[in-house]
């Protein structure tokens, strides 16, 4: 059932053609798979469906040309991306789309789909399981306080009631000191009760600046 359509070295047009569909469509797939509870962009799921075929077509275009594929391979170094880096999904996709096109280029079509099959089922599970749930409730909080304040525990009974774990990472003297910023890490108990937080927040720092926010997602890159 695995066995390749592709006989030694001989490329059909109708081969070609077959191979070139079935990248089109398990692109289209592995687009699909992306997108499940995930935050993507257009760009970014057009780039998914075509990546396949285009590797796929390099792959027949060098088969058994030693020369094109040294050739071709010193081409390919000298791409750079130019967009903003990608989470680890997006890499783990683009990985995915490269392997299917490596695949259908060799013509094992029906290795591909089962492949891309697999990892997709699994890629949907492992995101609809509770696994680091507790990522969601993450917060970066900063909050400017006055100078003749001390805080050390001054919103302790605020955290105490809003947050499941809180840390003080770091203290900054803003405004030519004459305030001070405080940054915390803290774990929500409920996300619905992040502005009612805040709002205690304001009445306890004199409604100076609050800024808070999910911890960057750089720092969970790979």
């Amino acid at each position: 059932m695995l066995d390749t359509i592709i006989n030694g070295n001989n490329i059909t047009s109708e081969g070609f053609i077959v191979c070139l569909m079935a990248s089109l469509v398990l692109g289209a797939v592995i687009a699909a798979f992306h997108s499940f509870r995930n935050r993507y962009s257009k760009n970014f799921l057009i780039t998914l469906v075509l990546l396949p075929a285009i590797i796929q077509s390099v792959i027949m275009l060098v088969n058994g040309n030693v020369g094109t594929g040294v050739a071709v391979m010193g081409a390919f170094s000298l791409v750079r991306f130019r967009s903003l880096p990608g989470n680890s999904r997006e890499i783990a996709s683009i990985f995915l789309a490269m392997a299917v096109g490596l695949a259908t280029g060799m013509g094992y079509i029906m290795l591909a789909a089962v492949f891309t099959v697999v990892i997709g089922a699994v890629t949907m599970a492992l995101v609809a399981a509770p696994i680091s749930e507790t990522k969601e409730l993450e917060r970066e909080l900063k909050v400017v306080i006055p100078e003749n304040l001390d805080y050390a525990g001054i919103f302790d009974d605020v955290f105490a009631t809003y947050a499941e774990g809180t840390q003080l990472v770091k203290v900054k003297t803003v405004n030519m000191g004459s305030l001070y910023e405080l940054i915390y890490k803290l774990t929500l108990k409920n996300d619905k009760q992040e502005k009612q937080m805040i709002d205690d927040l304001r009445a306890r720092n004199g409604n100076l600046e609050i800024v808070c926010g999910r911890i960057p997602e750089k720092t969970e890159s790979l």
